[in-house]
């Protein structure tokens, strides 16, 4: 083994001088040399970004992963450099379990249809999931860890060095201030022949305190510049995870938009399963127990064979085999018409009702005893039942 004594003793001269400095600026023994402001205001901005960086992936990573124990796993991985073992979603296992259940109760029972539909939205909804998490990880996080491992690194190695180099810039100041006070002491006292040798000493410790505080000066110098430029690269390490943000909402916006319509899209399958079930083509609550026996209803609205409240209409009997919505005679009231926004494209199921185009606008009201997810709906000379859900109600 190549051990050189030297540099050892050298390496601890540098560590005590340094460890004596530190400590006598802490206890005020000593004078620190002060960086100035725009650097001070650098070095607060950077520990701020890297703070708030920190907490930030944190939390997201608890959003995307819920589960401390999977987020342990996949952290292992990580860190052996290993391909994370691919995990079901919530909603697939979920998915998994009804489509089995049906397959057990029957799947030609009402009850094991719906499971099976409910199952297939349960199955979209979770490969929905597994996409946005695995976006948001590549054009979120990555770049997040990939700032906290690589450049944060960089300049706290970068600024360890510049406080090195502080101190020994503070420690040669001090001992050439005392060559120069015992200098000035010598120079007081008598020129006898005994003093010349030790002024001679002294003169020379002075001259070399000098030498060396002008070659730490100059690296002090070099290595603030160098981390001024490492600090000053914060501003463009905001700009990219500006970018990175805005694209992490449009992987959720996406996510949540695609869930929203699975979710509508049950909503009409369970609406309009069969005979046998009960619910509003916009509504799966329970239908109150004056409901007409479904039998009725579907002879009466085949298209729309679910209706469990009957809107009474000025001058229209209000009995299930009448209660047909014909938008001829459907009178707006004399108050209470509200102008809407159309937030999505609707399809009419039938006559009944109004088919919409996003973003257009239209005159909504309701009628007594109408069913409150439901509106009546003008656009011109058409009218009809329009879904509360697909409008933004204006005032």
């Amino acid at each position: 083994m190549d051990f050189n004594v030297k540099k050892l003793a050298s390496d601890a001269g540098v560590f005590f001088s340094r460890a004596m400095q530190f400590t006598e600026e802490k206890l005020g023994q000593a004078e620190k040399t002060e960086l100035d402001a725009h650097f001070e205001n650098l070095l607060a901005r950077a520990d701020c970004t890297k703070n708030w960086t920190e907490k930030i992936l944190r939390q997201t990573e608890v959003l995307l992963q819920p589960n401390p124990s999977a987020r342990v796993e996949e952290f292992l991985y990580e860190k052996l450099d290993r391909k994370v073992p691919s995990r079901v979603t919530n909603g697939e296992l979920l998915a998994q379990y009804m489509t089995e259940a049906a397959n057990d109760f029957g799947p030609g029972t009402p009850y094991g249809k719906t499971l099976i539909k409910v199952g297939d939205t349960q199955r979209r909804l979770g490969a929905a999931e597994r996409d946005f998490i695995h976006s948001a990880s590549i054009n979120f996080l990555t770049p997040l860890r990939n700032f906290l491992e690589g450049d944060w690194r960089t300049i706290s190695k970068e600024r360890r060095i510049l406080q090195n180099r502080r101190l020994d810039l503070d420690a040669c100041k001090a001992r050439l201030k005392k060559a120069k006070a015992a200098e000035a002491k010598a120079a007081a006292v008598p020129d006898f022949q005994e003093t010349r040798p030790r002024n001679y000493v002294l003169s020379a410790s002075a001259s070399a305190a000098e030498h060396e505080l002008r070659l730490t000066q100059t690296e002090f110098d070099r290595q603030a510049e160098v981390t001024r430029l490492l600090l000053e690269g914060i501003s463009s390490t905001h700009v990219n995870h500006l970018r990175c943000l805005h694209e992490f909402v449009e992987s959720q916006t996406n996510y949540y938009a695609q869930c929203y319509q699975y979710m509508l899209d049950l909503q009409k399958q369970l609406g309009r399963f069969s005979g046998t079930f009960v619910g509003n083509a916009e509504s799966t609550s329970p239908p109150p127990a004056a409901t007409s026996p479904p039998a009725v209803a579907a002879a009466t609205l085949p298209a729309v064979p679910t209706i469990p409240v009957v809107p009474t209409i000025v001058g229209v009997p209000n009995t299930v085999a009448e209660s047909v919505l014909n938008p001829n005679e459907v009178k707006p009231p004399a108050s209470g018409t509200r102008k809407a926004r159309v937030l999505y494209d609707y399809e009419a199921a039938d006559s009944t009702e109004l088919a919409l185009l996003a973003d257009e606008m239209i005159t909504v009201y309701s009628l007594p005893g109408m069913d409150p997810d439901w509106l009546i709906g003008e656009r011109g000379n058409q009218k009809g039942k329009v879904p509360v859900t697909y409008l933004e109600l204006l005032s």
